[in-house]
């Protein structure tokens, strides 16, 4: 019987808890809720988790590596705002890992994968129109799904990491922008992987992506400013929920 009071069992419920923090506050800058430039200070932030200092800056640190949260010695961690060059790179490097992915999956999707993403279109469809964080958030997965499909743990956490910086960039240069395009553009991708047809697929996944570039990377949103543990109040629902 594992013992509670343990080291170890300490050390895992505290990876615990970091690991929450860490997905409620990354999901807070994908869905939009935590602007490009926000300040994080930790010790509001640890207040809004209720957690300590060393869990916020343990998980700052990993989303730091992330691209999606900034740190420079002496100044406070805050959501990072990637330069409009920068944000063409992350596009650049998004379109060459996505073209693997099509490579390795056209033709050879499971009929049980399948299922998955054909789900994963309809949860896609049921949030066109009625949340907008949500529909953002499931656009990225959709991606990331895919990439999980390829079971090459190295593009899977490259494919993660740029659609999460992707998600944000269009946070601070992205438009209004149909989701519904969004979900005939996956649907079409879809089709094409489970026909075999590799060149129409991938052909489909680069003009996606130039879609979605070019939904972005145009003007300046400037952001309502609001108090930080008041954008993590519901984030921190989530993770006692969980």
């Amino acid at each position: 019987m594992t013992d509670p009071n343990s080291s170890t069992e300490r050390k895992s419920r505290a990876g615990n808890l970091a690991d929450g923090v860490y997905q409620a506050l990354r999901r807070a800058i994908i869905e939009q809720a935590l602007a490009p430039g926000t300040k994080l200070p930790e010790d509001s932030v640890g207040e809004s988790f209720g957690v300590s200092r060393t869990v916020v800056r343990s998980v700052l640190a990993r989303l730091t590596v992330e691209g999606l949260v900034s740190q420079r010695p002496n100044k406070r961690a805050e959501v990072a705002s990637p330069s409009l060059a920068e944000a063409r790179g992350v596009f650049q490097v998004r379109r060459g890992l996505e073209r693997t992915v099509i490579e390795s999956l056209a033709g050879q999707l499971t009929a049980e994968q399948a299922g998955e993403l054909r789900a994963h279109i309809a949860a896609e469809e049921q949030a066109h129109g009625r949340d907008g964080p949500e529909s953002i958030r499931l656009s990225g997965d959709f991606h990331t799904l895919l990439a999980s499909m390829t079971a090459n743990e190295l593009l899977i956490r490259y494919v993660q990491e740029v659609a999460s910086r992707c998600s944000l960039i269009l946070a601070l240069y992205g438009r209004p922008h149909s989701s519904e395009c969004s979900v005939n553009e996956h649907q079409a991708i879809i089709d094409a992987l489970l026909r075999g047809d590799e060149a129409t697929a991938v052909q489909l996944m680069d003009e996606h992506l130039m879609a979605v570039a070019t939904r972005g990377l145009l003007d300046l949103k400037p952001a309502r400013e609001r108090d930080l543990k008041e954008l993590l109040a519901d984030y921190r629902g989530r993770l006692t929920a969980s």
